[in-house]
């Protein structure tokens, strides 16, 4: 969106989605999301790699990025679930992932998902980063 071809409404919307994005604990989280090796953790997954945040604070936290349409809950049809491991994921929007390139917010990308990678992650951990994701 080009300054000079924005409306003020559209400005605000603009800021209020910086102000959602840039908040410390969204900003990990769309970390941890961007650096996750299928773009789709579990709430679980984002617990473990979040350990000084409740499960509750991340959910809040991801509902206020879903509101803000940077990020949607992604469920696995009910005959692909498995009972021991997670059916619903959490990835960035396309609108989000352009929203976040215009802004310049997707440049460490790689160096991301890097490091997720290089984090020691227990068995049952490993077991849901394989687990079955939903199409997008």
């Amino acid at each position: 969106m080009s300054r000079t071809d924005a409306s003020p409404a559209e400005i605000e919307r603009e800021r209020r989605r910086l102000d959602v994005v840039t908040q410390e604990t969204r900003f990990a989280l769309l970390q941890d999301l961007l650096g996750h090796p299928e773009g789709l953790p579990s709430l679980r997954e984002l617990d473990y790699v979040n350990p000084s945040k409740s499960r509750s604070t991340i959910h809040g936290h991801l509902q206020t990025l879903i509101e803000a349409g940077i990020v949607e809950a992604a469920t696995l049809s009910d005959d692909r679930r498995s009972r021991d491991l997670p059916y619903t994921f959490y990835g960035v929007t396309e609108a989000g992932r352009e929203f976040l390139d215009r802004h310049d917010l997707l440049r460490a990308e790689e160096t991301l998902q890097e490091i997720y990678d290089r984090v020691e992650k227990t068995d049952d951990i490993e077991r849901y980063e394989r687990a079955p994701r939903p199409e997008r």
